[in-house]
């Protein structure tokens, strides 16, 4: 069996791993009795050879063939997960996790895959979890599948779904003492244990739009797009928003989407980036709130609405990306999403 460090030797000689050296790497970087250091050269020589969207895939197949699958097939070909690499390091709010729900009560099933805040101070499953909006993050699939059936979401607490990973932070801790990102930053979004069919995708860098668009091409999603809001030169955020130009770039039916987006070309005023600053989880609650009664502010709902409606139509549910901004709107802010966080809070109480 060849070594990690024969396949770091290949890295360093510029050489891109085949799909079986992908797979020898995984399976090694998933071994306890590999030491971190050797996992640690492996992933910084991989970096610097520059990850291709094959090798991407590669991986992202190993690793979802490792993760806890949660029995949620007969959902998958309608659903979608709404999901950002994170590590822009802009302070954002929690946006995907207000889609997620508007989504769900536009009859859409989501399924969210997501972790509590690395580089943020509110991850998905700080906003969403029991602390927060109310989902129950240690779920075992049977109940995760009813609450799917029930509320029309579902949240996968990815430390609970991919064991594997549990071998592979430190070594990931060891680059990050360096101020290294690795390819484990970008295989979040593409490893949902339940595989929905469609995805929409906010990516921390405008480099990595496109080569994560072709990883979820050839990880045969059916629709779906990578979304990068620049900011500036070298910055920029893991949204689609109201107060930037986004770069997108589609996958699946969507593949022939290669374009820059303003939010005039979509209907909506340009709003101020500071509209969309998140804090800490009692801070992110407090503006769901205001949001919810109306109070929020205006790039916040618009960029909320924006995404809503570019899922409908990656779902197939309107005829383009801005035709469902009025029905997103009215099920954010006309009640049914604060239904669906009160439903959400009934339906654990009900089933502990």
């Amino acid at each position: 069996m060849t070594t990690l460090a024969e396949l770091t030797l290949q890295l360093r000689q510029l050489h891109e791993l085949d799909h079986p050296a992908v797979q020898a790497a995984a399976g090694q970087l998933a071994e306890p009795a590999v030491s971190d250091a050797e996992k640690a050269d492996f992933l910084r020589a991989l970096s610097d050879k520059g990850e291709t969207a094959a090798e991407v895939a590669a991986f992202a197949e190993a690793f979802r063939a490792r993760a806890i699958n949660p029995g949620v097939e007969a959902w998958a070909d309608g659903a979608i997960d709404i999901v950002g690499t994170g590590g822009d390091h802009t302070g954002a709010f929690n946006i995907s996790s207000l889609v997620v729900l508007t989504l769900s009560c536009a009859g859409v099933p989501v399924m969210k895959h997501g972790n509590r805040g690395i580089t943020s101070k509110c991850g998905s499953a700080d906003l969403l979890g029991p602390d927060g909006l109310g989902f129950r993050l240690d779920s075992p699939p049977g109940q995760l599948r009813a609450a799917l059936a029930e509320l029309g979401y579902v949240f996968f607490f990815a430390q609970a779904f991919h064991p594997a990973f549990k071998h592979i932070g430190p070594a990931r801790k060891l680059l990050a003492a360096d101020g290294r990102r690795s390819v484990f930053n970008a295989l979040g979004p593409l490893i949902n244990p339940g595989r929905p069919a469609h995805v929409l995708l906010g990516v921390f860098s405008e480099a990595w739009t496109p080569l994560l668009a072709d990883t979820l091409h050839r990880l045969g999603t059916k629709g779906g797009l990578a979304a990068h809001g620049r900011l500036g030169p070298d910055r920029g955020v893991d949204e689609l928003t109201t107060a930037t130009e986004t770069r997108v770039r589609g996958f699946g039916r969507n593949r022939d989407l290669n374009t820059v987006w303003t939010p005039t070309q979509l209907g909506f005023s340009q709003s101020e980036f500071s509209d969309l600053a998140g804090g800490d989880l009692a801070e992110n609650l407090a503006r769901v709130h205001a949001l919810l009664a109306g109070q929020g502010p205006v790039g916040l709902v618009d960029t909320i609405v924006l995404n809503a409606s570019v899922a409908l139509w990656i779902c197939g549910r309107t005829a383009s990306p801005a035709a469902g901004v009025a029905q997103a709107r009215e099920l954010l802010l006309g009640g049914a999403v604060k239904a669906k966080i009160a439903a959400t809070r009934e339906f654990f109480i009900q089933n502990p």
